[in-house]
């Protein structure tokens, strides 16, 4: 099952935030409705990490911020080994890693 990617559209101006915001930082107001984000996007930046806290499985992890289509960005995992600045990806919602068995879900952005 795939997760919609939600955002916080500000009722008063229409601007869309993520992660949500206690007031709108384009006019202040504090009403807000869920939204569907795109699931297309730009990778803006990234780095590598190689020296991950305890609890990853990993050795190494790729983290990277995406500029959605409609202009909002969001962080998360960049699921390839050959990232570029400037290259489109899709974004999904995925396990990221586990937490006490659990799991924790978060961003993955996957090069199309």
């Amino acid at each position: 099952m795939e997760s919609k990617i939600m955002g916080y559209q500000c009722q008063k101006c229409g601007k869309i935030h993520y992660p949500f915001h206690l007031r709108c930082s384009s006019c202040g107001a504090r009403d807000f409705e869920l939204c569907d984000l795109p699931d297309e996007g730009v990778l803006l930046t990234f780095t590598r990490l190689s020296a991950l806290p305890e609890g990853y499985d990993v050795r190494t992890l790729n983290l990277g911020i995406v500029e959605l289509s409609n202009g909002v960005r969001v962080t998360g995992q960049v699921l390839t080994d050959n990232m570029k600045i400037g290259m489109k990806v899709k974004v999904t919602v995925g396990t990221v890693r586990e937490i006490m068995g659990e799991p924790v879900a978060g961003f993955q952005f996957l090069a199309t």
